[in-house]
């Protein structure tokens, strides 16, 4: 369906975003259909120099945040760099930001004058915390984690708190910044006006962490008896692998013992017979101290290993297929290699291979958003300033006098 139409066809996206959880929204916008257009300082956005591989090459920190959008340089600091911003808001259905804490105001563009200039407008802010005593704070992605809740209760019982590797303080930050701005746009249609939409990643992580609230709670009723731990305090304790829901779950080691070599299983009711008879202890699952969720409850970590003494002898592939085989939820842990070289992973678009003028192919991630009318074709990122002309110049009517000339003079 090369042809076809997407979802946010029409929208355009001013992207005043810039490092990971900004352009991860922008991004998720641009693979849907809308026309985004990256708005960055001259020197371009810090992530295209930061922890590059290639030399004089946009690093993949940028590339993989920023496909499928259109890039102009501007000097919002300038004059003439003003006037420009402001005819850009009034061609935008939505403008998105995530600098410090005031300092689109001090540019001269407050909500009440964004709105005199564009009434439509939906107008997104990304900052690390919400009003109160944490505003000032400088937010990065560990930090966010930190404050919302997840670090705390990641890790292992005798360990230090740990971060997570996935970026859910910067870029689930930014899908729920698109929550936010769909929910936005779509209230729009009733009303013909935007509206501020304000995501901090503090709360986005917290939202994230909403079972470990749950169980803080549940803690005032007694020690929680999902959980492998032995003692509890008056605080949600770090569980390791554990899942601490309904179903108990743990990663157990498989051969030849690398440091991948795990299998996460989970055990429900229904597959505990046939798991006592893979790991070659069928007595267990008639046996009173065994039999039942209940009974097995206060020996979750030697029921794990248990298995573990059985995993530990196969591959964690072959571990896989036998638990299957009995309907036993499981996952094998997959590396980045792992994951990087999946063909399933590459026949779904979730891989991609894209082509750039600078790095020649990379691999970035597709999209997670697959929607059956309105495919998503992963396209470059741009090079800085590669669309000043044809935003500046097609579409505000600049000619080429006025662009050699802005150009000259550092405004764009």
């Amino acid at each position: 369906m090369p042809n076809a139409s997407k979802a946010l066809d029409g929208i355009r996206v001013l992207d005043m975003t810039h490092v990971q959880s900004g352009p991860s929204a922008t991004q998720l916008l641009a693979w849907l259909g809308a026309d985004v257009v990256k708005v960055e300082a001259v020197t371009g956005d810090i992530t295209r120099r930061q922890l590059r591989d290639v030399p004089d090459a946009d690093s993949l920190y940028f590339t993989m945040l920023n496909c499928n959008k259109r890039s102009v340089t501007l000097n919002v600091k300038s004059g003439r760099g003003k006037e420009l911003l402001a005819q850009l808001i009034a061609r935008s259905d939505v403008l998105v930001e995530n600098f410090g804490p005031g300092a689109v105001d001090r540019m001269g563009f407050t909500w009440e004058r964004i709105q005199k200039i564009n009434p439509r407008i939906v107008y997104a802010s990304i900052k690390g915390f919400g009003e109160g005593p944490y505003t000032g704070f400088k937010a990065y992605e560990v930090v966010a984690q930190a404050m919302g809740g997840a670090m705390a209760t990641t890790g292992f019982e005798d360990g230090p708190p740990l971060a997570t590797g996935a970026q859910i303080g910067d870029s689930g930050t930014g899908v729920h910044c698109v929550a936010g701005i769909l929910a936005a746009l779509f209230q729009r249609t009733r009303t013909g006006r935007g509206q501020r939409v304000n995501v901090a990643m503090q709360h986005a992580v917290l939202n994230l962490c909403r079972v470990k609230l749950r169980d803080q709670q549940r803690l005032a009723h007694g020690p929680l008896a999902e959980y492998p731990n032995e003692d509890f305090g008056d605080e949600v304790p770090r569980s390791g692998n554990a899942s601490g829901g309904g179903q108990p779950g743990w990663a157990v080691r498989c051969a030849p013992g690398g440091p991948n070599d795990y299998v996460y299983v989970i055990v429900q009711p229904a597959g505990w017979r046939p798991l006592t008879e893979l790991i070659g202890r069928p007595e267990l699952a008639v046996d009173p101290d065994w039999a039942t969720p209940e009974a097995r409850l206060p020996k979750l970590s030697k029921m794990f290993r248990f298995i573990e003494e059985w995993s530990s002898t196969l591959p964690k592939w072959e571990v896989l297929a036998r638990l299957t085989a009995h309907d036993i939820p499981c996952g094998p842990i997959l590396s980045t290699k792992e994951i990087i070289e999946d063909p399933s992973l590459a026949a779904d678009g979730m891989v991609v291979e894209v082509e750039h003028p600078q790095r020649g192919t990379f691999t970035t991630v597709g999209s997670p958003l697959k929607l059956s009318d309105s495919p998503v074709e992963v396209r470059r990122s741009p090079l800085l300033g590669e669309h000043n002309a044809e935003v500046y110049g097609a579409e505000l009517g600049l000619d080429e006098e006025e662009l050699r000339v802005l150009q000259a003079e550092g405004v764009i």
